[in-house]
């Protein structure tokens, strides 16, 4: 059975894009059928960072009910090395579109939860993906719990801002505890990860603030901010330390480690 995994942040600049695109990326190169989704209507990113300025349809059109899914996927399966499958469905980058995504009203958005509700039969069932990951927007848009509500596990980004850690333990308490939902943490952009001290720090921030499992711990790599989100380090820098982290939080998952 298929497994959907939403990508969220309490703030923006988590890395939580990069987060979604590589890990991906890493469970089609683990030999997985995977489709990466955009659910950032208001600030849609994945046509950049995939190089893929237009689509026939747009995720949009799918949840406006105006298309059938089939015809949202670009299949980029050539692009990651491996026996899987790649495929992506974007959102609509265009001004117009941005503001009309913005103005749905809650009606709408029940119809839309019901949207992505139908891809776990459409394709994970029918279709057999294993995996359908879902770049959210950050904070508590409706498109946002929308995709928490439809996924089996929640990947959380999250920095060692104040404000980031404030913000991301009540949203723990508050939102995914309501729904009950399978939350890994992810610690991103971790300053001195190599100081036991530091570690230790954190290990505790997660166990006793957070009280959710750590799903992984990412150093703040220069290179990857160097970046800017050019290209898929699991993709093309596949010995770097960041794409062997992100290996190992996808063998975790995949092995249903995540408790």
């Amino acid at each position: 059975m298929g497994k959907i995994i939403a990508v969220h942040s309490y703030k923006g600049g988590t890395g939580k894009t990069l987060l979604s695109v590589n890990l991906a990326a890493t469970f089609a190169k683990l030999g997985k059928k995977v489709c990466l989704f955009d659910l950032d209507f208001r600030a849609p990113s994945l046509f950049a960072i995939l190089k893929i300025p237009t689509a026939e349809n747009w995720l949009n059109d799918y949840l406006n009910n105006t298309c059938d899914i089939n015809k949202v996927l670009i299949d980029i399966s050539s692009r990651i090395p491996g026996k899987g499958s790649l495929f992506v469905g974007l959102a609509n980058p265009s001004t117009e579109a941005i503001r009309d995504m913005s103005a749905k009203d809650r009606k709408w958005e029940m119809r839309a939860l019901g949207r992505l509700l139908h891809l776990r039969n459409a394709l994970l069932n029918d279709q057999h993906f294993d995996y359908i990951v879902m770049d959210t927007s950050p904070g508590l848009q409706y498109s946002s719990i929308n995709a928490i509500v439809a996924a089996d596990l929640v990947a959380v980004a999250t920095t060692g801002d104040r404000s980031d850690v404030d913000g991301t333990s009540r949203m723990l308490k508050e939102l995914y505890n309501l729904f009950e939902k399978k939350t890994g943490i992810v610690l991103n952009k971790v300053l001195d990860s190599t100081a036991k001290s530091r570690r230790d720090e954190l290990y505790d921030r997660v166990k006793n603030v957070y009280k959710v499992p750590l799903l992984g711990m990412v150093p703040c790599f220069c290179e990857v901010l160097r970046a800017e989100g050019n290209f898929i380090f699991s993709q093309d820098k596949p010995d770097h330390p960041f794409s062997a982290l992100l290996t190992e939080m996808a063998k975790k998952i995949d092995a249903n480690e995540v408790k």
